[in-house]
């Protein structure tokens, strides 16, 4: 069995993140630890992550971060962490509820075949809730077409963000030269490790709505995002698989 951390980056997920900790801790993964990295949030998520950590010190730790920081940096400060504290797969999720904890065993089981596993809306059997927006079903729709679109991606859904990855598999990646601080992060990673000939295997979920709390999603973030996509193309067209770092 992998040591599997899952890294989840926070703000403002006070009321999700005792749940969402009683899931993870649920699933038959003996050896799984939470690694919340927390962006000041004002709603007291960093106090409640600490408390969950007093009490199962061996189960969750918690990276107190000075402001809101952003996602792309949070996860990059979270997979550095995991890789040092030695763990052998490392997901990310959402702390919403939109990325089911359950997933998780199919995913470990899919990455003795793959470098990575990504959840996907937009392959055969993925699906996103019906009590979505229509404007937030176009809009994501039209973020994986654009961005496959620009960059030749072969991933069907390149802005999800639930992902498992080999501990290989990070360390091969130039992790310093990933710019991207939003949402585009996501498609950021991907293109990387395609370019570097690493094996996806895309799996479908169920993107739920969150449960509680509220999404952070709006049109602005989705149009950055858009047009960052070309800076990714620009700084990592020209990686191919002989450029992969030392992962020993």
């Amino acid at each position: 069995m992998r040591r599997l951390t899952v890294v989840v980056p926070t703000y403002n997920e006070a009321e999700n993140l005792p749940p969402l900790a009683e899931e993870l801790w649920a699933l038959p993964i003996p050896e799984l630890e939470m690694l919340i990295v927390d962006d000041a949030s004002p709603d007291g998520t960093g106090s409640i992550a600490d408390e969950l950590a007093d009490r199962h010190p061996s189960r969750i730790s918690v990276i107190h971060r000075k402001g809101k920081l952003g996602l792309g940096s949070a996860y990059l400060v979270g997979f550095a962490a995991a890789l040092e504290r030695g763990a052998d797969a490392i997901a990310q999720m959402d702390a919403d509820f939109s990325h089911a904890p359950s997933y998780l065993p199919a995913f470990l089981e899919r990455l003795d075949d793959a470098d990575a596993v990504f959840g996907s809306r937009y392959v055969p059997g993925g699906r996103i809730d019906d009590a979505w927006a229509s404007w937030r079903l176009a809009l994501s729709s039209f973020g994986s077409f654009y961005s496959r679109a620009i960059t030749g991606l072969r991933v069907m859904d390149p802005t999800g963000g639930f992902r498992l990855w080999r501990r290989e598999t990070l360390l091969g990646m130039p992790r310093d030269r990933v710019c991207s601080n939003g949402y585009v992060f996501q498609v950021e990673m991907a293109y990387v490790a395609e370019r570097l000939g690493y094996k996806i295997i895309e799996m479908p979920i169920f993107f739920a709505e969150r449960r509680l709390g509220k999404s952070k999603m709006s049109f602005k973030i989705q149009l950055e995002a858009s047009l960052r996509i070309w800076q990714v193309l620009f700084t990592h067209q020209k990686l191919d698989p002989s450029q992969r770092r030392n992962s020993a």
